[in-house]
């Protein structure tokens, strides 16, 4: 059966921040329709039809439960969705088959103009560049580490000289393993000695460390902020969950403005945010991340984020 204005929840099967934002709609009577590209083909079906008077747009997308009608979609939130990548095909078939999805089913969506996206995906893209990212925080006039990208030695080693303590980091997180065993890439010290021609192959993020108490990880959703004071004594506090322990941080007025507003100029509605506090009590920029993980902090501190976005996509667009 059709659903009336219904929510669109893009992610993998295994989510479990988007099953606590599903749990907050449901509780709220609002029609959800969650649905994973994996799944195209018998467990999900588009059709969208253009060039129609007066809509431009109209169509559905069907899962094995449920239909969502694309000119009633309020709003979309785009979590994790997983693609397919048709691995049992031929390399040629399967590029073929995997790029009609994301430009079919994808396209499909993203020509919607009413519903509120949470965050839209080409937006995602759009915002998820390290470099970028440090640029615009120093703009908005956040302190932001000396940082170097490079993929010259010579450069990386007079950075790497001229600083007390430097950090590698990966300008992007992507799927690694080494002899079928998953790996992530940390941030990680750094000196001159380890620098050497293999550095040329691509380019690298060096980052001098900030002299920190403590991260923040801060959330935005529309216009409201949770920040979440992270203390652990880990350089990246990612590597040992066990040994974190956590307290609500009240934002100063300034950091809170810049934060709200960052997001707006990228074109989003929300995002993860990556700080670090020094002794001297100031706010360090590290990173955004689009759309970043947060549904432990919920459980670890009580601050309703599940209800703001709950909030925000019960809201939804025009539609």
């Amino acid at each position: 059966m059709a659903e009336e204005k219904p929510v669109l929840v893009a992610t993998e099967a295994d989510d479990l921040t988007a099953d606590m934002v599903i749990t907050e709609l449901n509780r709220r009577n609002v029609p959800v329709v969650r649905l994973d590209p994996a799944d195209i083909g018998a467990g999900l079906t588009v059709s969208a039809r253009f060039g129609t008077r007066p809509t431009p747009v109209v169509g559905q997308v069907r899962t094995s439960s449920r239909t969502a009608d694309l000119a009633r979609v309020r709003a979309v939130y785009w979590r994790r969705p997983h693609w397919p990548d048709f691995s049992h095909l031929e390399l040629d078939d399967a590029r073929f088959a995997a790029a009609q999805v994301r430009y079919g089913l994808g396209g499909s969506l993203y020509a919607l103009d009413g519903p509120l996206w949470v965050n839209h995906p080409l937006r995602i893209a759009a915002a998820d560049y390290k470099p970028a990212q440090l640029a615009l925080a120093q703009r908005m006039g956040l302190a932001v580490p000396p940082t170097l990208a490079t993929n010259d030695p010579d450069e990386a080693r007079e950075f790497v000289g001229a600083h007390d303590e430097v950090l590698y980091k990966p300008l992007r997180w992507t799927p690694y393993a080494r002899n079928g065993v998953p790996l992530t890439g940390w941030a990680e010290p750094v000196t001159a000695a380890e620098i050497d021609d293999s550095v040329r192959v691509t380019p690298h993020l060096f980052q001098t460390r900030v002299d920190k108490v403590a991260d923040l990880r801060v959330l935005v959703v529309g216009r409201r902020t949770f920040a979440v004071r992270i203390a652990s004594g880990l350089l990246d506090w990612r590597k040992d969950y066990s040994a974190l322990t956590y307290a609500v941080e009240h934002l100063p007025d300034r950091v809170n403005a810049v934060l709200l507003a960052y997001p707006e100029r990228l074109g989003l509605v929300s995002g993860s945010f990556d700080l670090a506090v020094d002794r001297a009590g100031d706010y360090w920029w590290l990173e955004l991340n689009p759309n970043g993980q947060w549904g432990w902090l919920e459980s670890e501190t009580g601050l309703p984020m599940s209800a703001a976005f709950a909030d925000l996509l019960t809201q939804g667009g025009a539609t």
